[in-house]
């Protein structure tokens, strides 16, 4: 990435910016631009060439050269004030510039760190800079654990000699009382920066704003020692009360080079934190609001000041511009997070507030464009097969094939929908006629009340056989139109196996053993616990169902080369014929019709275990009765 930067960079300065160095001769004094040549090289160059632009405009004739710092990252921060020191001795005697311009942060900084000798008596101007620095260090120091104090252009350089240009003054203190204006509870500020110098001498400007707001913590989510990850890390283990201020985020620990993806990462990772920006990162997505610079295009404002400063007015930081701050809000987290704006003092400007034409009508813009588009299309397809028709013949007879199929596919869904109506009629039939009959038995007043309660108990397990009947067919339904959705958590598969068989063993009518093997006392895993709950006891009932004073075992078993958990239930029951062992997941199908049952048990089981990714089947191998394996993904 940083390589292709540096193509990308470099093709912008040879053929956007090389004519400049044309303008310089020996002997003249031209204006120097010296560029930071930071990654963010789209503004630098748009602020040179109007700059240029501006100035020849104006009538500037005075020479122009162009020199880069080539600061890649902020790792080679010692080496910038020796750049910079460099740069300006290449331009002595007779080629001494008449101005200076800046721009960048890194530029600014290593121009400022220098001491006056070598900083020459050329006017300076400043562009794409702030009025908070920090001075570059003059020894070796660890730039990850490096914390400079924040310095101020009009009170820390009295003496300097930039004489012009344009400053941002990030507002640190109203973007705090911001914070507490609306958030009262706050009790902690978190602030995100990233490994840049515009990062550090942010962080260092707030460290020191900070200090006039003695009641809160300031907490450093410092990019110069953390990954996009690991700040995202640490977001969930902020303490309550805490706001966010969000500085810079470009650059990781691992000079990654991220933009808006790395603040949506970290925007999930927040959750409801409520977050407010100071230079504009986050702001539509993410950021409530802020006091954010009024950030524009300079180019031609410098060079009107350079026109001013060569034809000999301006006194020293006279002309030195800060750019205005305003404040500004997202609409749309407003009104989510209910924020009453009444009591923030002056003009606010919102965003996202009033759609555009083309967000309000998007859908009809493009339905319209839909609709000029099939138009076109049928009209060159009407043109195509006009002219092509034998083509068309061909196509036709394929097409008649197709709708053969469709036919035979069609006559089989209807046969399907026949069988399951005829199947449901027979199902709900046998329940109701008990439920109808035994409730006219019961209005008679010929019966004692003892044999009574007996036909109430004949309707109540009617009824429970109906609506487990019509449970079952909706499950499917759910199941088989994806409409259902598994939920998944770590559960305790132990636990789950014995409580199934405990449920299956206290409501069995059979006098069966029930046992469970496996060699696991505990095995926890991901998967939805109400589903595979709901197949064991399945299985265990259509198991108890089929055995008479016989034995019923489940097996857990985990098979590690596959990654997978293996669960079996095995009995000794009368057990399933070879020749039936792939028609019994089949819906309402019933090896013996006149066995209690919908027949829909085993097919909820097979779509169940499909759909969490496993198989089940019948084990051909066992003739002690009938033994069902299912599996189910090992996931931690």
């Amino acid at each position: 990435m940083d390589f292709l930067k540096k193509i990308v960079c470099g093709l912008l300065f040879s053929f956007i910016l090389t004519p400049l160095f044309a303008y310089a001769e020996d002997g003249d004094h031209p204006v120097l631009i010296i560029s930071s040549y930071n990654p963010d090289a789209r503004q630098t160059s748009r602020t040179i060439s109007d700059f240029m632009e501006e100035f020849r405009r104006l009538g500037g004739r005075t020479p122009i050269s162009m020199e880069n710092m080539n600061c890649k990252s902020f790792s080679e921060i010692l080496q910038w004030k020796g750049r910079m020191k460099m740069l300006l001795s290449k331009y002595v005697g007779k080629q001494s510039p008449s101005l200076i311009l800046l721009i960048g942060q890194e530029a600014w900084a290593a121009y400022l760190s220098l001491d006056a000798s070598s900083q020459g008596n050329a006017p300076v101007l400043g562009a794409l800079v702030s009025s908070n620095t920090i001075l570059l260090p003059n020894d070796s120091v660890n730039v990850q654990t490096w914390m400079p104090p924040s310095a101020d252009l009009f009170k820390d350089f009295p003496n300097s000699h930039v004489r012009g240009g344009f400053v941002y003054e990030y507002d640190v203190e109203s973007n705090i009382k911001l914070i507490k204006e609306l958030y009262p509870q706050t009790r902690n500020i978190a602030f995100i920066s990233d490994n840049t110098y515009g990062g550090v001498a942010l962080q260092a400007y707030v460290v020191k704003q900070m200090k006039k707001f003695p009641e809160l913590n300031l907490i450093l989510l410092d990019g110069r020692c953390n990954t996009i990850y690991s700040i995202s890390d640490k977001l969930h283990e902020l303490p309550p009360a805490t706001t966010l201020l969000l500085g810079t985020w470009r650059v990781d620990m691992n000079e990654g080079y991220f933009m808006r993806n790395a603040t949506y990462t970290m925007m999930e990772a927040a959750g409801d934190l409520p977050a407010f920006s100071i230079t504009s990162v986050g702001m539509g997505y993410w950021a409530i609001g802020g006091v954010i610079p009024r950030f524009q295009v300079l180019g031609k404002k410098i060079a009107r000041q350079a026109i001013h400063i060569l034809d000999g007015h301006g006194d020293t930081c006279r002309m030195v511009k800060t750019i205005p701050n305003q404040i500004i809000f997202d609409n749309d987290q407003v009104k989510k997070r209910h924020l009453n704006l009444s009591s923030i003092p002056g003009p606010i400007e919102l965003v996202n507030e009033t759609p555009s034409f083309y967000e309000q009508y998007k859908y009809q813009v493009w339905a319209f464009i839909g609709v000029l588009a099939i138009l076109l299309i049928a009209l060159l397809i009407s043109l195509y097969y006009y002219y092509h028709t034998k083509r068309l013949k061909d196509e036709l007879e394929v097409s008649e094939q197709a709708l053969r199929e469709a036919k035979e596919h069609a006559e089989e869904a209807n046969h399907l929908k026949s069988a399951f109506l005829a199947n449901m009629s027979h199902e709900i039939r046998t329940p109701l006629n008990a439920i109808v009959g035994f409730s006219e038995v019961l209005v008679s007043t010929d019966y004692p009340i003892e044999e009574k309660m007996t036909y109430v108990d004949i309707v109540k397990a009617n009824s429970n056989l109906l609506l487990h009947l019509i449970d079952n067919v909706l499950d499917i339904a759910r199941l088989e139109s994806s409409k259902t959705d598994f939920r998944y958590e770590q559960c305790e598969v132990v636990a789950i196996c014995q409580y199934s068989l405990f449920s299956v063993g206290q409501a069995r009518k059979a006098e069966n053993e029930f046992a469970f093997q496996s060699k696991y006392d505990h095995l926890e895993m991901r998967a939805d616990a109400h589903r595979l709950q709901q197949v064991i006891i399945h299985l265990l009932s259509n198991a108890d169902k089929f055995t008479e004073k016989g034995n019923i075992t489940l097996t857990l078993d985990v098979n590690e080369q596959e990654n997978i958990v293996v669960f079996s239930v095995q009995d000794t029951g009368c057990g399933i014929p070879q020749s039936k062992q792939q028609i019994v997941f089949d819906r309402f199908e019933k090896l013996n019709e006149y066995m209690q049952g919908t027949g829909l048990g085993l097919a909820i089981c097979k779509l169940t275990v499909e759909k969490w990714g496993g198989k089940i089947w019948i084990d051909p191998d066992y003739t002690r009765g009938a033994r069902f394996v299912f599996t189910h993904p090992l996931i931690f």
